[in-house]
Order: structure tokens, then C-alpha cells, then sequence
């Protein structure tokens, strides 16, 4: 099955202007990657997502903890976090591609409530990123996923339906009580995804620990321990970092100046933020914005 994707993969890239890069499809949620050489970590919120390789290889650094995983491997994404992954095996002759396809938590909820599961026992928190085998089952729907970005006409039929499947092999699989647990109301992890949501729409603003702790219905020192188990990072390292995501995305793609950006995601001070910028893009923000104008010139 892995030859039978990758040429599959291959020939739509080609029909598609061919090259390296990134390559949409006729279904908003699903892109397309190939790279003919090693590419640098690159900084970004990630959504939840299905991210699968069919060859080379990527790592991704997540909080505290790396992630590897390569030719017939998915990384999956629960909930919204903020990491940074790189390609880290690619070449001319073997590049690498890869598949990420969005996906929606909606959906699981609804495949959830038409599949009898066990009792769901609320045993706690685990990273909510997970590296898995491809099976037969789910590599049968990528394929027909990738077929079916050739046939524009039939997507808004067919796409929904395989994105349901997906789901549904997803739930059935060995990650599948921890997706359940994201999915299901009023578990610990569903409560810790409610208050990444909330910090991901305010994250400019003061962060109340207590206030979140209060509305995820735990003591203080049980949201940060659940949390960092989710997470593996702390409420304050996910608020920061989402700031200076967003930072680094005005500066680079609006031309805000620096001390604008600052200011603008909730620092008060332009030098800790160009202290914290520096530690986590390894580079200086001014420094930073100029070379990427000059990349662009």
C-alpha cells in the first residue's frame, strides 16, 4: 500500500506543477508536502490534525518532549498546541511526502454517538499528541482521499464520508480512549481542551490560573497537573508561546515593527519579549523580520 501512495501522491503533485512545497487539494482541509531535502524547524500553532508520512521522516518538538516518526507513520494532533516540527529525513531521490489532513472534533462527537463503546473510565490526563502505525484501514482512506483530489466534482460527497471513517478508525485504534476522552463531555481532558480554547481567544490578556482552575471545575494544583500532562507545558509556557507566535506573524506578515508586536499580544516590556522571542525562534525579532524581507525582496 505504501508504493501504491506515494505514487499516487506523486502524480497529483506532478499534474499540479510538480516541484517541492506545500500543495493544497480540492478539499479545504487536506494538504499535500513534499521536500527533496531537510527542512528547519518551523514554529506554529498546531490544530487538531492527522499528519501522515508515506516517506521520509519528521520529528517534532512538543513542550518537553520530541516526537519522531517516518514512512507509514501518523502523528496525531487532539487539540490546539503550540510546537515546532522539521523534516529530518529527505532527498533527491527519496523525498520526503506527506499528508496533513484537519480534523474536526465535531465529527468524532458524532461517530462517537453512533458507535457503542465501553464506559469510559476518567483515569487522568496523557499528551494529547500521539504517534501511531498507519494500518491497512486507514492507509485505504488516504488513498481514496487522494484520489478523490483529482475528482474536484465529487468532493463535497464524498469527502465528508471519508472523513467519518477516519474518525471512526481513529476512535477504534490504540489511541482511541484518549480521542474519546477529548471528545467526551466533562472528562478531565475535555475540561483542559475548554481551557486551551479560552487561552487561545484571550491569550493577549493577564492569565487567570485560578479563574480557569474554577471553570474547569478543579483545584489549582489539579489544573496545572493535568494541564502539563496534556500539554506538557504549563498554562503560562502555552499562553506565551501562543503570543509570540502570533508576534512573529505580524511582524512577518503585516510589517509591524517590533515594539508594535510587543505591545499588541500583551508583553509591557519590548526587552522581555525580545528576550523570550530569541530563546524560542533563536534569533532576535528585529533580526528576524529583516531577513525574512530580505528573503522576500
Amino acid at each position: 500500500m505504501s508504493s501504491a501512495l506515494i505514487s499516487a501522491v506523486t502524480a497529483y503533485i506532478d499534474a499540479n506543477g510538480g516541484g517541492q512545497g506545500r500543495f493544497g487539494t480540492p478539499m479545504s482541509g487536506v494538504h499535500i508536502v513534499r521536500s527533496f531535502q531537510e527542512v528547519m524547524p518551523d514554529h506554529r500553532l498546531y490544530r487538531p490534525s492527522l499528519c501522515v508520512v508515506l516517506q521520509g521522516a519528521k520529528q517534532m518538538y512538543f513542550g518537553q518532549d520530541t516526537l519522531d516518526y517516518g514512512a507509514m507513520e501518523y502523528l496525531l494532533v487532539g487539540v490546539e498546541v503550540p510546537a515546532s516540527g522539521w523534516i529530518s529525513q529527505a532527498g533527491p531521490t527519496e523525498p520526503f511526502i506527506g499528508l496533513m489532513i484537519d480534523i474536526d472534533v465535531t465529527m468524532i462527537r458524532e461517530v462517537l454517538e453512533q458507535v457503542e463503546t465501553a464506559p469510559l473510565p476518567d483515569d487522568g490526563t496523557k499528551p494529547c499528541v500521539f504517534v501511531g502505525k498507519v494500518d491497512d484501514m486507514l492507509a485505504d482512506c488516504v488513498m481514496r482521499l487522494v484520489r478523490l483530489a483529482g475528482t474536484p466534482k465529487a468532493v463535497p460527497l464524498l469527502y465528508p464520508a471519508i472523513m467519518r471513517e477516519i474518525c471512526y478508525w481513529l476512535l477504534d485504534g490504540p489511541y482511541g480512549s484518549e480521542i474519546r476522552k477529548l471528545a467526551s463531555p466533562e472528562t478531565h481532558a475535555e475540561r483542559i481542551a475548554r481551557a486551551l480554547y479560552t487561552i487561545r481567544n484571550n491569550f493577549a490578556q493577564t492569565l487567570r490560573i485560578d479563574q480557569l482552575a474554577e471553570e474547569a471545575r478543579m483545584s489549582a494544583s489539579s489544573f496545572h497537573q493535568h494541564f502539563k500532562s496534556m500539554t506538557s507545558m504549563t498554562p503560562l509556557q502555552y499562553q506565551k508561546r501562543l503570543r509570540l507566535l502570533e508576534a512573529r506573524r505580524l511582524m512577518l506578515s503585516e510589517a509591524v515593527s517590533v515594539t508594535e508586536a510587543a505591545y499588541h499580544v500583551g508583553y509591557e516590556s519590548a526587552s522581555q519579549f525580545s528576550r523570550e522571542y530569541s530563546r524560542m525562534f533563536g534569533v532576535a525579532p528585529k533580526r528576524d523580520s529583516l531577513s525574512y524581507r530580505v528573503a522576500a525582496e
